[in-house]
């Protein structure tokens, strides 16, 4: 049995529909030396036809049959992964040409090296790359200050400014084995995680400033469950994380202090009005109450249909930024 050397591994669930862009642009890779795992979280929909399609001896199907939910999901790929290197993207994303190409030939050539990054393109709902608001992600997550070689100071960027993207990353999969890849518990937020404690174990890190993925900015809006979700996951990563650096530190202090409240008005939106009070009531007693927070809580008595719309207002009000327009074109 011939091994491959890289291990590529796409989870999907009922992207039937997206799923082939984020297939063909691994099968188009110039660097040939591959597998591609496709982990199928139980999808309802026409995926296991999708897959169907491809008659490539590469391509290995996992098909679970009940929901293991997104995190499961993935360490399902990273699991049955044979490669000496591996990289994990979400199918509606893709990967260009060379990105292989040019990922793999860093980390054959500099041993010191633990992962590579690429920056990449932002894509919309008609996978067309959009040039401003590509260049406006990467001046917001700070990479287009960043050269083309080993990153200086991987744990700033990681967990301060979270410059990199685990979709455009080719990692060593003994790296990832050291740091357990994937923790359930953050779920959701688990690509940023990953990085911080890679970070914190001391791992290298490398930056190719050129283009090699596509991220797809998709029409509509994250649900109110998905963003508490989220947050729960984040708020999970950030009271762990023990940081060196004194700076660092009082940046996740203060970093738990913004999560704390913006949770806390997403759980009085939903209803769940006792747990959104608890939290702002912790952050009074920590002098972190903010007048947002003082509009949350007063908020909170209002009947529930009442401040559901009172915080639909406040978002439509605000000016949309460039991920948002993005996401206005229509699928």
């Amino acid at each position: 049995m011939v091994v491959p050397k890289i291990s590529v591994c796409v989870p999907t669930y009922n992207r039937a529909h997206l799923l082939p862009y984020a297939v063909e642009s691994v099968l188009n890779q110039t660097y040939r030396d591959f597998e591609l795992i496709i982990c199928d979280d139980a999808s309802s929909d026409q995926t296991a036809e999708v897959v169907a399609q491809w008659q490539d001896s590469r391509i290995r199907y996992i098909r679970h049959p009940e929901n293991i939910k997104r995190s499961r999901n993935m360490r399902s790929g990273f699991e049955a992964a044979q490669g000496e290197y591996f990289v994990k993207f979400d199918d509606d994303d893709a990967l260009t040409p060379m990105f292989l190409e040019q990922t793999v030939a860093v980390l054959e050539q500099q041993s010191n090296v633990d992962f590579v990054c690429a920056d990449h393109w932002v894509i919309n709902a008609h996978s067309q790359r959009d040039e401003v608001a590509t260049q406006k992600n990467s001046e917001k997550w700070k990479k287009d200050r960043l050269g083309h070689g080993i990153i200086p100071d991987l744990l700033s960027e990681t967990f301060h400014h979270q410059s990199l993207q685990v979709g455009s990353t080719l990692f060593r999969m003994a790296a990832l084995k050291q740091v357990d890849f994937m923790r359930f518990e953050a779920d959701g937020c688990e690509d940023y995680d990953l990085l911080v404690r890679l970070a914190l174990m001391g791992k290298t890190g490398y930056f190719i400033p050129e283009r090699l993925m596509e991220y797809r900015f998709h029409g509509g809006q994250t649900s109110l469950k998905q963003d508490i979700h989220f947050l729960s996951a984040k708020l999970f990563c950030l009271q762990d994380y023990q940081l060196p650096d004194a700076d660092l530190e009082q940046l996740r202090l203060s970093k738990i202090k913004e999560i704390k409240q913006v949770l806390a008005l997403r759980l009085i939106e939903k209803g769940e009005t006792r747990s959104g009070r608890q939290l702002l009531k912790d952050l009074q007693q920590s002098g972190a109450f903010s007048n947002r927070a003082r509009v949350g809580a007063l908020l909170s008595y209002l009947p529930l249909t009442l401040r559901q719309w009172v915080f639909q207002g406040f978002r439509q009000v605000r000016p949309k930024d460039y991920s948002e327009q993005v996401r206005s074109v229509s699928g």
